[in-house]
């Protein structure tokens, strides 16, 4: 029997202190220390080595990566409709559990105002919270309605600890359809649509009449974390581009055949690298 193997294999955040970060994701989510290692640093970019730091988050996988050639702090001033914005969505069994390991821990910044945000049934009635890592990465807590977190997240024992693990990676798009069609050539397909607006999304994005395209996209019956796009009508998308080894510059390393000539970005700048481990 063969068995499906999920296409998102780890999702790669650049660090500038791999360690300090390392205990905030254990601190704030129960992330596990999963083995490190030294290689080039040529398949994503960027010259000389890179040391990499591996966590577990359930049945996902993070790596914590510093290049020995260091770029650029993640930008003191962004938002969520930048065309660098990309976060990671973690599901959690209990939204105030959740709340209240974060809030034990120190030098995180909000994004959403007010505290977790349920959203109207038609954006998936999902209650979220939206904020920044120590060093600026964006991350979501995602609770689901009773009865619709996906299979990990009903596996999974809500007393052992609050977050389950890794739902999607969302990332800004300026061309929502150019997005997809990138995509697509890696055998994504979009699994859903809403249009995300009023005052639940402006509080959870910080962003006052905000107007936003959700289209989830999967590898179609394959297991695994999925991707969104989030095509921001209003506020507009506020360009930029991040350097390969800046802190904002984020993987999903998917399974497949080793690509040595380096990243695949796709037409916002967002960073895909193929891994056969």
């Amino acid at each position: 029997m063969t068995i499906a193997l999920p296409p998102i294999r780890r999702f790669s955040l650049t660090s500038a202190d791999p360690d300090r970060l390392a205990g905030f994701y254990r601190d704030a989510f129960g992330c596990l220390p999963d083995g490190g290692t030294r290689r080039p640093a040529a398949s994503y970019g960027v010259a000389g080595g890179m040391s990499v730091s591996n966590l577990r988050l359930g049945e996902e996988l993070i790596e914590l990566v510093r290049f020995d050639e260091p770029g650029r702090p993640y930008p003191p001033d962004s938002t969520s409709h930048d065309q660098w914005f990309q976060h990671l969505a973690i599901v959690v069994a209990d939204m105030g559990a959740a709340m209240a390991a974060l809030g034990r821990c120190a030098d995180w910044t909000p994004i959403s105002l007010g505290g977790p945000v349920t959203l109207p049934a038609e954006a998936g009635g999902v209650t979220a919270f939206k904020f920044r890592d120590p060093e600026g990465h964006p991350l979501e807590l995602l609770q689901f309605p009773s009865g619709q977190a996906p299979p990990r997240g009903r596996r999974a024992s809500a007393a052992a600890r609050p977050c389950l693990g890794i739902d999607h990676s969302a990332m800004a798009c300026s061309d929502i359809a150019r997005a997809e069609a990138f995509l697509a050539g890696l055998g994504f397909r979009p699994s859903g649509r809403s249009l995300n607006q009023g005052p639940q999304q402006e509080r959870l994005d910080a962003a006052p009449g905000v107007v936003a395209d959700v289209v989830p996209v999967a590898v179609p019956d394959a297991p695994g974390p999925h991707l969104e796009l989030l095509g921001y009508r209003t506020p507009a998308i506020r360009p930029g581009h991040t350097g390969p080894n800046d802190v904002a510059a984020t993987r999903i390393v998917l399974h497949g055949p080793s690509n040595d000539a380096g990243l695949t970005e796709d037409p916002d700048g967002h960073r895909f690298v193929a891994s056969p481990d």
